[in-house]
């Protein structure tokens, strides 16, 4: 049996009873399916008191089924790679980055797709970003600019330029 007291789980039997750690996952979605299926109180009053939805149980269930216990663990949603900005497509930016420094992406992202390389500008500007191969930019400050008290002649303050 399945116990809950101040939201912490307990597996309970005839002679003591076991905490379940709050962030071990698998072992609380097992004891889920364990009262649904074994314990017979049903999926949804199942589901309901672990904060799941009955939908998701049977998904929980199959999986397991189909898996064993790693099946319940959660898992990354989304892609696992990039597909895109594939090793050899970083290396090509790279590679043009290197030959002409100030090349833009833009120009890179249209090199890249006359080779058959499928990429999108963003896509070319996040590599170069990632790899820190930005163009170094001056700052030159704009004719008429205050110079902050700042001496910007050859001559020394004071000095009268006669020796």
């Amino acid at each position: 049996m399945i116990r809950i007291e101040q939201e912490i789980v307990f597996l309970d039997g005839p002679k003591g009873s076991i905490p379940i750690r709050e962030d071990d996952e698998i072992t609380l979605r097992l004891a889920m399916l364990f009262e649904g299926e074994c314990e017979g109180i049903g999926a949804t009053k199942a589901a309901d008191k672990f904060g799941l939805t009955r939908q998701r149980y049977h998904q929980l269930l199959q999986q397991f089924k189909r898996e064993g216990s790693e099946a319940l663990r959660t898992r990354k949603r989304g892609p696992k790679s990039s597909y895109r900005r594939t090793d050899e497509v970083v290396r090509q930016i790279i590679r043009h980055r290197f030959l002409d420094p100030r090349m833009s992406p833009e120009v890179i992202a249209q090199k890249l797709v006359q080779c058959g390389y499928p990429i999108a500008v963003r896509s070319v500007e996040r590599v170069i970003s990632d790899y820190g191969l930005q163009k170094k930019t001056l700052s030159v400050s704009p004719a008429g600019a205050p110079d902050n008290g700042r001496n910007t002649s050859n001559k020394r303050k004071g000095s009268t330029g006669a020796m």
